[in-house]
């Protein structure tokens, strides 16, 4: 343990936490010195031997004032410095910069920190490295022994958000003289470690620094899940992929750091080069309309993340022998790209003959884009739809890729609806919506629900059910309105599906029972005890149900195939 590097947790995220958004977190390194060495202190109580300066957005792209900048950056590091013992060692920390003049920009953070004396730089969140070069070129001239880490955000599947690959840009650091190379934000970290445990830990010394997880919005706030335990267990497993550097990046604390820390203390004897099997993405919301006289029977594929359709016409070819009714898209969940929607909607009708229902969102498109859609989507046959807001994208992509959010999902509906008077009249779309039975305050998701039904939704379709909370919510709903609701049925994958879930996706809440009977089981026996709730689940609302939303777990038809016999056999 003494040979790695473990570096604090988020600084920006924890400080408007503390402190609220009125200012950025790098203003208070003059405003409020105290409040940011009491953050450096903390995590270095924590046990972080390595702290990052309050300076991640300090540039001249940013602040346009030099002397502003120049005092904002000194103060930064002169704070941490402050704070920091002999053992603990201070980065500077400069984040990406977007501008025409990025090569300059950078060289102009750079070359402050130097005046101040350090010696030790964190390059970290940067989506490309050549804006870079003639920066490590310089500190390396003046610094020979300098330390030099180049840090990259990248989504699930490794690309950053200028479509480079982190293997590539791992190569390309390594080249231009950087000591360590690796991955922070945008990840969380089950997704962070498939991506390290594919990496050459000998070839370079990799740091990573995954966030908390994946964030909701919740009255205008980015929230993550309030999650160490699960955290540090995940990042002990980088650990021990042989990285040599670890820490957090948004949404992670003091306590994030504090349990990795003595997770590591504890099993530092198990530290070596290990590969593990990525946990995938959460599924998200779908949609459907009613057919009357049985429950319904709907199934979720995700859309492809490239050109290789083959997976989709075999699955969806699979659920339609088993006796679903309709499939259902999802829109790039977590806002991530995968190809649209309604044109793999289209494809799987003509070439597999069963209805589908393509997720429509509001975070991407305008009005003009989602009504060129819809009158795609009309043209090629299909009749349904789930209309969503979306998720959001992350806090670190915003300023390069745009949440649209022209309007919401209550919009949204009104919008189709109003679409199916004027320009689908001869064949509407049957709009369906969202209703989440995890929801805190489940009379107010009610009352959301009402208001889509009055701008035109037909049913509704909930997010998994796993809870007693969950099941008691849905036989509410059913109550309360006056349409079809869908029950949503996702089988966990296994063990480690159930804790990602559990502990990265907002509003999943899996008992802890089920969890644990999952812990020492692999193979048919996990899929046997995964199966075996998700049927307890459908005969719990069987009285109550119009249909099941059946949410397809990372690419298991199998799972799926199951479960739609099961209901084909005992409930309809």
């Amino acid at each position: 343990m003494k040979d790695i590097i473990i570096f604090d947790g988020a600084f920006g995220t924890y400080y408007t936490g503390l402190y609220g958004r009125e200012e950025y977190p790098e203003s208070a390194n003059i405003r409020h010195p105290e409040r940011v060495q009491g953050i450096h202190r903390e995590y270095i109580a924590s046990g972080a031997n390595a702290i990052k300066t309050n300076t991640f957005a300090a540039n001249p792209a940013t602040i346009s004032d030099f002397e502003l900048l120049r005092e904002t950056v000194k103060s930064g590091y002169h704070i941490a410095m402050a704070a920091a013992s002999e053992s603990v060692r201070v980065f500077a920390d400069i984040g990406p910069i977007v501008s025409d003049a990025a090569a300059a920009d950078y060289l102009t953070v750079a070359k402050i920190f130097l005046d101040e004396g350090a010696s030790c730089f964190l390059f970290e969140t940067l989506s490309e490295i050549s804006a870079l070069e003639p920066t490590i070129q310089y500190i390396k001239e003046n610094i020979p022994n300098a330390t030099i880490i180049t840090s990259f955000a990248v989504t699930q599947d490794g690309y950053t958000r200028s479509g480079e690959y982190y293997q590539t840009l791992f190569r390309k650091a390594d080249a231009m003289g950087a000591g360590y190379v690796g991955l922070n934000c945008i990840c969380g970290p089950a997704h962070m470690l498939n991506l390290i445990s594919k990496t050459d830990t000998e070839q370079y010394a990799v740091i990573a620094m995954p966030n908390a997880g994946y964030p909701s919005v919740i009255n205008g706030r980015t929230v993550y899940v309030d999650n160490p335990a699960y955290f540090s267990h995940k990042l002990y497993d980088i650990y021990c992929c042989g990285v040599q550097a670890i820490g957090g990046c948004c949404g992670t604390t003091p306590r994030h750091i504090k349990e990795t820390v003595e997770r590591i203390r504890t099993d530092d004897g198990n530290r070596e080069k290990t590969v593990h099997q990525a946990t995938e993405r959460a599924v998200a919301q779908t949609s459907f309309s009613s057919k009357s006289g049985y429950p319904i029977i709907a199934v979720e594929i995700g859309a492809p993340v490239d050109t290789d359709i083959g997976f989709v016409l075999e699955a969806a070819h699979t659920i339609k022998r088993a006796g679903a009714d309709f499939i259902t898209i999802p829109d790039s969940p977590l806002a991530k790209t995968r190809a649209n929607s309604m044109m793999i909607a289209a494809k799987i009708q003509r070439e597999a003959d069963i209805a589908v229902i393509p997720h429509v969102c509001c975070r991407d498109r305008n009005q003009i884009a989602i009504k060129g859609d819809l009158i795609a989507g009309s043209i090629e046959g299909v009749r349904h739809i789930l209309a969503i807001t979306g998720d959001p994208i992350s806090q670190t992509d915003r300023d390069f890729a745009k949440n649209v959010f022209g309007f919401n999902s209550y919009q949204l509906i009104h919008f189709i609806h109003e679409l199916n008077a004027e320009v689908f009249a001869q064949a509407p779309y049957h709009i369906c919506a969202a209703l989440n039975t995890g929801s805190a305050n489940f009379t107010a998701e009610l009352n959301r629900a009402k208001e889509k039904r009055l701008n035109g939704a037909d049913c509704f379709f909930t997010q998994p059910l796993f809870s007693e909370q969950n099941i008691e919510n849905y036989r509410l709903a059913k109550k309360t309105l006056d349409c079809p609701v869908m029950a949503g049925i996702m089988p966990l994958a296994g063990y480690r599906n159930a804790l990602f879930l559990n502990n990265e996706v907002p509003g999943i809440d899996i008992p802890e029972e089920i969890i644990t009977k999952l812990a020492d089981k692999t193979g048919e026996a996990s899929k046997q005890v995964c199966l075996s709730y998700s049927r307890s689940i459908i005969d719990r609302v069987a009285e109550d149900c119009d249909g099941y939303y059946i949410m397809t777990p990372l690419k298991k038809i199998d799972f799926s195939e199951e479960l739609i016999r099961y209901i084909n056999e005992k409930i309809r």
